[in-house]
């Protein structure tokens, strides 16, 4: 394994991260990937899905979780299940559709029927597993994951049988899930308009780092932005365009902006991002007539206090670690599976408001497009400096990563901290600390 020149990787994370920086075998090494998966993902609330995508009983959702595939599943008595998708017979995948609407699960292989509560209904010949079987038939349902939970109808599971709460887990991080669900005028948001899905060549930390590095922008999405600067506005027909090239723009304001916007930092890892859009079509103080029809909509649904109470916060990204980025004003979700050391998947969800105008979504859609697209200009920078990366880590020398912008003036703010400015590397030095609390926990 790849270590420090001081000597072999002996399993002591503590000479892989210093407060400052960090070994560049994290980034690289299969060792450490399979220790993550079993340490990281294998123990931390890892997110499944949202509720509305299994409304009914018998519609469910496949996904994996650290690897490991599981359902999503709504059973007969409305209760919404996460089950390993694994058959407990010969051990194939019991469902290799990603979603639909099952009367049963049944293995491909030879026939075991599973219902949707997980129990073992049916075996083609049963006889022939002798006269004991009947007695085992209740061990041998679909298993559920170790443990399970829902926020405002968000489902997370943990593989880990012990550990903290999901509520515990969550901490500070569902105030970025109220913002989200509070924004509906009916108090209910579902998982709508498709989804995105694309890989990148790169280590499943990279994106989760990014994501609320605020200098990057500046530097990594410069082209994107000096092409829009130069485009005409006036081409635009159905707003899509319009909103890319705004948010193209915004990415090359200058550093003392960036410093302003801050990332405020919380345990577990996670972390979100103050919003820096004064843009007229994007931020929700906008005279954009969708806007002010939505604002009526939850003026009139919630009162004009508390209606100005949720348009108040803004906020861009916020990061629930290690699997988890959205962009609650925009609706916008996205989803990491780790793959290999160097390749992660990425899918990406659009969320709507119900209660609230139509044309709000198609703006949510166009946003999507815009951002999150495997088309957009945006999206296609980071994934080539996640590559550059890739490919720049090859070399050993310098060993060390370094992570001290920022560091050593960090200031505590409630039940968080965040940096003294804005571009402070704090939140990614966040994620290590929980990184290595995870890595350093006996198996």
């Amino acid at each position: 394994m790849d270590a420090p020149s001081d000597g072999a990787w002996t399993g002591d994370v503590d000479r892989l991260v210093k407060p400052d920086r960090v070994h560049r075998s994290l980034y690289t090494d299969q060792a450490i990937f399979d220790l993550e998966m079993e340490r990281v993902f294998g123990r931390a609330w890892l997110y499944v899905g949202h509720e509305s995508q299994v409304r009914e009983p018998g519609d469910f959702y496949a996904t994996k979780l650290g690897g490991q595939p599981v359902l999503m599943v709504r059973g007969d008595d409305g209760a919404v299940r996460v089950l390993h998708n694994r058959c407990t017979h010969r051990g194939a995948l019991v469902c290799a559709q990603e979603a639909g609407k099952a009367r049963d699960f049944r293995c491909g292989y030879h026939g075991w029927a599973f219902g949707r509560d997980g129990s073992l209904k049916s075996v083609p010949r049963q006889e022939g597993y002798g006269p004991e079987f009947e007695k085992e038939r209740e061990s041998l349902g679909l298993r559920p994951v170790a443990r399970q939970g829902t926020y405002r109808g968000f489902v997370f599971a943990s593989l880990a049988e012990t550990g903290p709460s999901l509520d515990d887990w969550l901490g500070e991080i569902k105030s970025s899930f109220d913002d989200m669900v509070d924004r509906s005028p009916d108090g209910e948001i579902e998982v709508a308009g498709g989804v995105f899905k694309h890989y990148y060549e790169g280590n499943w930390k990279l994106y989760i780092e990014n994501v609320n590095d605020l200098v990057h922008p500046r530097y990594v999405h410069d082209s994107s932005t000096e092409s829009a600067k130069r485009q005409d506005r006036e081409v635009f027909t159905d707003g899509a365009g319009e909103i890319a090239v705004r948010q193209m723009i915004q990415n090359g304001v200058l550093v003392n902006v960036w410093d302003n916007v801050g990332t405020w930092c919380f345990p577990n890892g996670h972390s979100y991002m103050g919003d820096y859009h004064d843009d007229d079509r994007l931020l929700a103080k906008s005279d954009d007539p969708v806007f002010n029809e939505y604002r009526d909509t939850l003026v009139a649904a919630k009162g004009t206090d508390r209606a100005r109470e949720i348009l108040s916060v803004m906020r861009f990204n916020s990061i629930v670690y290690p699997n988890v980025a959205f962009m609650s004003s925009f609706r916008q979700f996205r989803v990491f599976h780790p793959i290999s050391p160097t390749r992660t998947e990425v899918h990406i969800f659009s969320f709507k408001l119900k209660g609230a105008p139509e044309a709000m979504f198609h703006d949510t859609v166009r946003f999507a497009n815009a951002i999150n697209s495997p088309a957009s200009q945006i999206l296609t920078d980071d994934l080539e400096i996640y590559r550059r990366i890739r490919d720049g880590l090859v070399s050993d020398a310098p060993e060390w990563l370094h992570l001290g912008r920022g560091f050593g003036r960090d200031v505590a703010d409630g039940s968080g901290w965040h940096g003294d400015h804005g571009t402070s590397e704090i939140h990614i030095r966040n994620q290590f600390d929980s990184w290595r609390n995870l890595m350093k926990e006996a198996a």
